[in-house]
């Protein structure tokens, strides 16, 4: 055995460091010279873990409050405090224990843990709440220091004096500001200059500590043999300040002469026995009585309940007799000993609970553990119950020694100006005051230390934009910049913490603790059990610690006590925190860069969106439920990018329904060749979105033809309850001039499919006129043409466009077309009840359309759709023939070669013919096929050679109907049926016009194509002739359901 076991603790603790792991690379950095040494960590649980959480839960709370919460709020209500809160840090401890070993959590710590397991924006924001707790943190140790060292080590170095008693209290806050500035200055440039120093002193500072607790169980036990002699006096009830005088006696006899003591003097006008006296001082008697009677006295009992009280409220003995005076108006001009703020229960919870503080000191560190999984669950939880085991027996010990009169004094005023644990330590009071000062020194430091990191670990991460300047610092990495905010921020504590009666925030008469510092810390706790909480209900297959003693039900109790604890302590700060968290998060949410971490609310998400599609499958959606579903079918251009954006500012606009919107697109080819295009135009069509404000989701797909994508779309885009109801696509205004038929054909399919699929369509035409969602449309009109009832959409669409700011200054009016037996009055009345059963606000006109007779006009343009029709088709024929002429001579060019083949060759052509002539007779034809227009065979089948012959027959056959076609193309008439459709369009176009022409959009029924393919041009023609004349319009096609209702 090389080392024997104490030395080797020893050399341990000489090398103790209370530094986070990103600090000691930095000191490492700084010793090397140009040369970085990797070293495995050596840090076991006592050195790496136990010793740094007792170090920061021990401090300043424990040797300035703690007695004077013990007095205040007696024995039990004290003992329930302390239960409380350390119940509160146990759980967090397991809940943190299991995520801190479900991987290795570097530099950040609580935020890192929060951060990763339940996103950025909680991450963020819990991070920036936890940093400024630790920064107020900070000033509350400065000022603690500073506490001390005017109060008890050198009162006489006061730079203000009060002239005046009232005046003593603000001569004392300016002492604080001055020399708490000068405090914090010197820590900063400690921490500036190497943290190295920092960390020599780190042993120190626990060193103190410990020596701390020491003592006050030596003079625990002392008290049992010789309790410590320290008197205090009391006028009638009341509790004296003895610094100003020697003796608790009124007058004393020297050589049978009756003097006056300084007590005398502090009470009377002066000091002769006639002078005029105070009331009170003249009724009642002064008695002196030990301020720590022993373990054994019996004190316990006074001490069991709790004595709360008002500011200015005097400190009086319980149970003992007193004369009350008339007038006591110029008690706060006598040394009585007083409350210097009001008490109540919830305020001793928020000013205890950062003496619990100090929890996460060990998983900070882990990357500096031998063995960080099982050095942090067990070093931390050990931690805490040491402590709480320390807090709980020193509550009961107070109780028990201390007499209660004291234990109120906050600042020893009766015990001579001595700090009050100090009177019941051994051997001297002067033990716990340099123990508790390089106590409040260290806690100070580590948090200047530790605050600039947790701050440089945020802006590294890059979610809050504006912070990502503190992500820089020196070469080695120490955050300069981190650091100057925080010593900024501890400076306006220190400044403003003072403001008792301005600033509502605690005062603790030099010790200036904001209660929202207490909210940060259990927002942050609270986050720690929901991260642990979340993951373990998700059952995450990433989620698995190496600690197993947690449970979520541990983690939902944690959570209820933080949220109990924030709301006991101040209701009121802990909405104020629980806003600036929220605004934090929304900011991050907004404005925060995309991070992907894995997180528990994705998960969460992941899990509730499945709850609610599964739910939403169940049953069909009510109508009062109905909203647009959209799919948006886009076209793109050569470069891949969005040909008409304004077909998603029209989305946007529409979507005020909050409802579903599918951005598609299809490229033509196969996936194989085309996946990086169609993952490029995925892309391009998001930036599109992005740019014009559309939440949705984006998705292009490859097809062998553009016909078969956007069928699969209509049919399964969507999932489970949420797929779309509408279709929304742009008119192809240049069908005419398309060289050939498969734009209008394309849309001709896909109006006849939605309807098949029971689908809403909506055909916006000249959609590059249509406003951006940045414009405002100023005073207009959205013209609605009911000609047929389609369930209530073409009503309903208006309304959700004047939702969104673009149209929300448009007027509705809605159009009805009324025969000549119809009654126009009754109509627009009973259209007008329906309006307002609908509760929509619109404007009725009922326009009367009269029978007459089909002007020329009618025929000729009739009669210019049929000729174009038949041109068209012989157009097609003769390109059909051509094509045929180079596939004969090509076949008799191939034949030529075959025939020098072998025999063998030749007997394998009949089972490839036979093969294509069964693939064609299963009948499996794609809507590409269904757009050819080459006359098909017989029997159906696919020939596999074109010979010379076949052409020569089908060239006669075929030249023959089309000649007779020409000859007749200027001298035919045209279909009555067609007449009578073209009329009807022409006079319905003539009152649109004339009544919408001005009005910013129009909208009007789609009627349904032809049940047969030969009609698609005609209908096509159709549409043409409706919407003729009008800049934007929309035309609406229903999907067979109610979509609007009157009832609730």
């Amino acid at each position: 055995m090389s080392n024997p076991m104490v030395s080797s603790l020893l050399n341990k603790l000489a090398n103790y460091t209370n530094l986070t792991q990103g600090v000691t690379e930095h000191e490492e950095y700084e010793n090397e010279e140009g040369v970085t040494k990797i070293r495995s960590p050596q840090m076991g649980t006592f050195i790496g873990v136990y010793l740094p959480c007792m170090q920061n839960i021990l401090g300043v709370i424990l040797f300035l409050r703690l007695t004077w919460i013990v007095g205040t709020a007696g024995i039990l209500e004290s003992f329930a405090i302390v239960v409380m809160c350390c119940t509160c840090t146990m759980l967090t401890a397991i809940s943190m224990s299991a995520i801190a070993t479900n991987g290795v959590v570097p530099a950040g710590g609580s935020y890192y843990m929060i951060s990763r397991s339940l996103g950025p924006e909680f991450g963020g924001a819990v991070g920036l709440c936890f940093y400024l707790g630790t920064t107020f943190a900070g000033s509350m140790y400065i000022l603690g220091t500073i506490e001390i060292l005017l109060t008890y080590i050198v009162p006489n170095a006061a730079v203000f004096v009060a002239e005046k008693k009232e005046g003593e209290a603000e001569a004392m806050l300016n002492n604080m500001r001055v020399y708490g500035t000068c405090c914090l200055a010197l820590m900063a440039l400690v921490v500036f200059v190497g943290v190295k120093y920092v960390n020599k002193l780190a042993l120190v500072f626990l060193a103190c500590v410990v020596l701390s607790i020491m003592a006050i169980y030596a003079g625990v036990i002392k008290t049992v043999i010789e309790p410590p002699d320290f008197p205090i006096c009391l006028l009638g009830n009341r509790s004296l300040q003895n610094h100003n005088f020697e003796k608790c006696v009124k007058t004393e006899v020297i050589k049978n002469v009756t003097y006056t003591t300084k007590l005398w003097e502090l009470f009377c006008d002066s000091r002769h026995l006639n002078a005029t006296c105070d009331e009170y001082f003249t009724l009642n008697n002064v008695t002196e009585i030990q301020g720590i009677p022993g373990l054994l006295s019996g004190v316990i009992k006074d001490n069991m309940w709790g004595d709360y009280g008002p500011s200015g409220m005097l400190v009086e003995k319980k149970r003992q007799s007193s004369v009350p005076a008339q007038d006591n108006s110029r008690d706060i001009y006598m040394p009585y000993v007083f409350n210097d703020i009001s008490t109540f229960f919830t305020l001793l919870v928020g000013i205890y609970f950062p003496s619990v503080t100090g929890i996460m000191a060990g998983s900070n560190r882990s990357g500096d553990l031998r063995d960080a999984q099982r050095s942090i669950p067990f070093g931390t939880i050990l931690a805490i119950a040491t402590t709480s085991f320390i807090y709980m027996t020193c509550v009961v010990l107070f109780g028990a020694c201390i007499e209660g009169v004291v234990l109120r004094d906050k600042f020893g005023d009766s015990v001579k100006k001595n700090l009050v644990i100090g009177t019941l330590a051994w051997p001297s009071p002067w033990v716990i005051v340099i123990g508790s000062f390089f106590s409040c020194c260290g806690a100070g430091l580590q948090s200047l230390t530790g605050a600039p990191r947790l701050l440089q670990a945020i802006a590294r991460d890059g979610i809050v934009p504006f912070l990502q300047v503190f992500g820089h610092g020196k070469a080695n990495g120490e955050p300069t910049w981190a650091l100057l905010m925080t010593a900024g921020i501890c400076e306006i504590g220190i400044l403003i913490a003072s403001l008792d009666a301005v600033a509502p925030i605690l005062s603790i008469n030099g010790m200036f603790y904001p209660v929202s510092c207490v909210q940060f810390f259990l927002m942050c706790y609270l986050f720690v059990n929901l991260a642990c909480a979340v993951q373990t209900l998700l059952r995450t297959p990433n989620w698995r610690p190496r600690f197993k003693f947690y449970h979520w039900t541990l983690s939902f109790l944690g959570m209820s006590l933080c949220v109990s604890l924030m709301f006991i302590s101040s209701w009121y700060y802990a909405l104020v925190a629980m806003s600036i968290a929220g605004c934090i998060y929304k900011y991050i949410e907004y404005r925060g860069a995309e991070k992907e971490w894995g997180d528990g609310i994705r998960g969460l998400s992941l899990n509730a969106a499945r709850y609610a599609l599964i739910r939403l499958e169940e049953v069909q959606p009510h109508t009062k439920n109905w909203r647009p579903q959209l799919l948006v079918l886009l076209k793109l251009d050569s470069d891949l990018g969005v040909k008409h954006p304004r077909l998603l500012s029209f989305t946007t606009q529409l979507k005020a329904g909050k409802g579903l919107t599918i951005v598609s697109s299809v490229l033509e080819g196969t996936y194989m060749t085309l996946g990086a295009e169609a993952k490029s135009a995925e892309q391009n069509v998001k930036s599109a979105m992005h740019a014009e404000r559309t939440k949705g989701f984006c998705h292009v797909v490859v097809s062998s033809n553009l016909r078969d994508g956007f069928s699969h779309l209509i049919q399964s885009a969507g999932l489970g309850g949420m797929k779309h109801n509408a279709v929304l696509m742009a008119w192809p205004g240049a069908w005419k001039q398309a060289e050939d038929s498969y734009p209008w054909k394309n849309f001709i399919e896909t109006v006849r499919e939605t309807t098949s699929a029971h689908q809403a369509l909506l055909v916006a035409k000249n959609i590059d006129k249509f406003p951006s969602s940045e414009d405002r449309l100023g005073e207009g009109t959205i013209d609605v043409w009911w000609i047929v009832h389609d369930g209530g959409l073409l009503m309903l669409l208006p309304f959700l466009l004047r939702q969104h700011k673009v149209w929300r200054k448009c007027k509705m009016r809605i159009f009805t077309v009324a025969q000549m037996d119809d009654n126009s009055i009754q109509m627009k009345k009973d259209l007008q009840m329906f309006l307002y059963h609908l509760r929509l606000n619109a404007v009725v006109e009922v326009v009367e359309m009269h029978d007459s007779d089909i002007a020329a006009f009618t025929y000729e343009k009739t009669l210019v759709m049929e000729q174009r029709s038949q041109m068209l088709k012989q157009m097609q024929l003769s390109r059909n023939e051509r094509e045929r002429e180079i596939q004969s001579i090509t076949d008799e060019s191939r034949i030529s070669i075959k025939r020098k083949k072998s025999s063998v060759v030749e007997t394998l052509k009949a089972p490839n013919t036979l093969q294509a002539q069964l693939i064609t007779k299963l009948g499996t034809k794609s809507h590409g096929n269904l757009n050819d227009n080459a006359p098909a065979t017989p029997d159906h089948r696919v020939h596999m050679t074109w010979t010379k012959d076949k052409l020569i027959t089908e060239r006669n056959r075929n030249r023959s109907e089309p000649n007779v076609g020409v000859k007749d193309l200027f001298n035919m008439k045209p279909n009555q049926s067609n007449v009578r459709r073209m009329h009807t369009a022409v006079k319905l176009n003539e009152v649109v016009v004339n009544k919408s022409q001005g009005a910013q959009l129009v909208l009007l029924n789609m009627p349904g194509p032809p049940k047969t393919k030969g009609g698609d041009e005609n209908y096509m023609e159709f549409l043409e002739v409706l919407m003729d004349g009008l800049d934007r319009v929309l035309l609406v096609r229903g999907g067979g359901r109610e979509v609007i209702t009157i009832y609730s």
